[in-house]
């Protein structure tokens, strides 16, 4: 069961830091979809919104394969909470996921 619960976390958080490359993308074209409910996108400007968009994407897609650990679990929560967005949604789900599965007792 504790390996179920990382291995949905890992899947949530890879389809949201993908989802949050792609808005950062976009972002460029100037048709930025996640900006619009982002945070930090309400402060930065576009260009700068995109980049910064696409290097939290990059983070969650590499730190997806470790959330089951409590560090990374903790930091997709906060790149998720800052992100915002579908993407920043998927990537707390599956950041709370990675806790439960470090905190379930088996």
């Amino acid at each position: 069961m504790k390996n179920r619960f990382a291995y949905w976390g890992y899947i949530l958080a890879l389809i949201g830091g993908i989802l949050i490359i792609v808005f950062g993308l976009l972002g460029f074209i100037g048709n930025s979809l996640g900006s619009v409910f982002s945070p930090a996108g309400h402060y930065l400007s576009g260009v700068m919104y995109s980049i910064v968009a696409i290097v939290i994407g990059v983070i969650c897609v590499i730190g997806s394969k470790s959330v089951g650990t409590l560090v990374w679990a903790i930091v997709l929560l906060v790149l998720g909470i800052v992100s915002g967005g579908i993407g920043g949604a998927l990537v707390i789900l599956g950041a709370l996921l990675g806790l439960v599965s470090i905190f379930v007792k088996s």
